[in-house]
């Protein structure tokens, strides 16, 4: 796996949004296809039978009016919840990662920003990290070729520990390279989707597994500062 540096890059402004959002422009994704294998599932919703009043009576016509459609919540973007314990928020993090839906009507930006808001408070690492974010995503065409289907994403995670090349990573880290709190966690997990293909309800499945940087302050919570390429994580 390639050295990802966490030290060295010039701080951008990112109070200018024009500035994020050409952070999240520089980072262009590879395109991330829909696979979709399902079986959908139809049904008929018939009305209550009419019922006489009498053998003798012609029943009166029954008019059957829709019910009224249970109330949705609206769509609401992930949000990473805030811990001072690295594993747990390694595992907020992945989970808001991987969670879009491009019927909700929320742009890539939007879910960028989910995770950017909780990236190097000092800046430093925002440029690395909003193209990390631009590779997990699909890029612009996609999103758009996605929505055409309703597609859905979110991850389950099975495992998330600190990988043993770690150690050799801190061992071999010069004095002061790396801030206290610093360290690694592999998340692996199964990335599913779901959505519409010919009126059809339709999902797929697939593993995943990636490594992010986070740093954890003492008395403070953590932020994240990279994100290793997609299924090329540290063991």
């Amino acid at each position: 796996m390639a050295v990802v540096h966490l030290t060295g890059m010039k701080t951008p402004d990112l109070t200018e949004p024009g500035t994020r959002r050409r952070l999240i422009a520089a980072g262009a994704g590879a395109l991330i296809v829909l696979h979709v294998i399902g079986t959908g599932i139809y049904g008929l919703i018939t009305g209550p039978p009419s019922h006489d009043r009498d053998n003798n009576t012609p029943s009166d016509p029954v008019v059957s009016a829709p019910a009224d459609p249970a109330p949705t919540a609206p769509p609401r973007l992930p949000v990473v919840r805030a811990s001072a314990d690295p594993e747990s928020f390694a595992r907020n993090v992945a989970t808001s990662l991987f969670a879009w839906d491009t019927a909700s009507g929320f742009m890539l930006l939007d879910y960028t920003l989910v995770i950017l808001d909780v990236g190097d408070p000092t800046g430093a690492e925002q440029a690395g990290l909003a193209s990390d974010v631009a590779a997990y995503l699909p890029n612009q065409q996609a999103w758009i070729e996605l929505r055409q289907y309703a597609t859905a994403q979110h991850l389950t995670i099975d495992n998330a520990f600190v990988p043993d090349a770690w150690d050799t990573a801190l061992e071999q880290a010069q004095p002061g390279q790396l801030a206290e709190g610093t360290v690694a966690y592999t998340i692996e997990g199964t990335r599913h989707r779901e959505g519409l293909w010919n009126d059809e309800h339709v999902t797929s499945a697939h593993p995943v597994a990636f490594t992010m940087f986070i740093a954890c302050p003492p008395e403070q919570n953590c932020h994240l500062l990279r994100l290793s390429q997609l299924d090329n994580p540290l063991r």
